[in-house]
């Protein structure tokens, strides 16, 4: 079954490369352009893409507003956001607007259709530590609800505490190999704790937990890595 793929993109001639990219994949099907957020949105309500390119920074309804909706108004839609350098607060917007996972601009054509099939499996495309840089750097933008409240604190209040350690372990920057040799766990059991933590959290992919683990101040700017807290 071919992966249907909206390009979203204010530079006509990006849009042109990607898509001769996609039209030369047997599982890759394009079936759109736009050149902005708003006209973005109509345009996947009509076609109902798996995955979209977002760029991230366009003129009018940027990629972060334009992700918000999308992932409301068609549900199913996967956003993989285009940005120009990784430590972007425009692609960290995006994220917590519910993207998947950023792409560089300049990356290889099979990095870029391995991202799309990754985005459109239902994984994310940002690896652990990349995404604990982008934490540890723009954190500050986070509402924090602290340890002692707000409804994001309470949901935590439904995990095992096997399934917060997997949580705290991932906020940490931790790949599931590392978490698997802290926890003394084998990496599948490590996978499907993560799974469980998704389902009960209601969250699309591991970078929205971990975002909202440090939203509940589970974990902060620059605290020690390697570490998993058991208790």
């Amino acid at each position: 079954m071919s992966v249907r793929v909206l390009l979203v993109d204010d530079e006509e001639l990006l849009r042109l490369a990607f898509g001769m990219i996609l039209h030369a994949e047997p599982d890759m099907e394009p079936v759109g352009e736009a050149a902005d957020g708003a006209a973005a949105v109509e345009l996947a309500r009509a076609v109902r893409p798996d995955v979209v390119l977002m760029d991230v920074r366009m003129p009018g309804t940027d990629g972060i507003e334009a992700t918000r909706r999308l992932l409301r108004e068609v549900p199913g839609t996967r956003v993989l956001v285009l940005t120009t350098f990784d430590l972007d607060g425009y692609a960290f917007a995006a994220l917590r607007a519910g993207a998947s996972g950023f792409l560089l601009k300049n990356s290889r054509p099979e990095e870029l259709l391995a991202a799309i099939r990754d985005v459109a499996r239902g994984d994310a495309v940002v690896s652990p530590r990349v995404t604990r840089r982008l934490l540890d750097r723009f954190a500050h933008r986070l509402p924090v609800t602290g340890a002692d409240g707000g409804a994001d604190t309470e949901r935590l209040s439904m995990l095992t505490s096997r399934e917060r350690e997997v949580l705290l372990g991932a906020a940490r920057g931790l790949t599931n190999t590392e978490l698997a040799a802290a926890l003394d766990l084998a990496e599948p059991t490590v996978k499907k704790h993560l799974g469980r933590v998704l389902a009960k959290l209601d969250l699309r992919d591991r970078v929205q937990a971990v975002i909202l683990a440090y939203e509940c101040g589970l974990v902060g700017p620059g605290e020690e890595r390697p570490g998993v807290e058991r208790g």
